[in-house]
């Protein structure tokens, strides 16, 4: 990711909302989830679930798919690990920190969002 990226990869995150349904995401894993059904578990409008959804998947964050007549959205995982890469890249100047050595989430789920987004 380049520094633009990151910058909007960040912004979009950084509302109450929008860090919410990434959330969601992320522990829905490759399967993804509804737009009702995040809206029934966030408690958010629809209309509004609509927008934030629009910010993250310009911010490169999440993924949508449609399947029949359902649309699912997923977190997008590489996008994802490759911020959380650049926001540790230089932990702890290159010292041991006691961080773990990945700074990689469900590989599996990366490669099943690639093949199918």
């Amino acid at each position: 990711m380049n520094e633009e990226q990151i910058i909007k990869a960040l912004a979009a995150l950084a509302h109450s909302v929008r860090l919410s349904v990434f959330r969601a995401l992320v522990v829905a894993g490759a399967e993804g989830l509804t737009p009702s059904v995040l809206a029934e578990r966030l408690g958010v409008p629809s209309t509004a679930l609509s927008f934030h959804l629009k910010e993250l998947m310009n911010a490169g964050l999440v993924r949508q798919e449609r399947v029949s007549r359902n649309l699912f959205y997923r977190a997008a995982y590489d996008e994802m690990n490759a911020l959380l890469g650049y926001l540790t890249e230089n932990c702890c100047s290159g010292a041991d920190c006691g961080q773990a050595t990945t700074t990689s989430c469900c590989p599996i789920a990366t490669q099943s969002t690639k093949k199918a987004g």
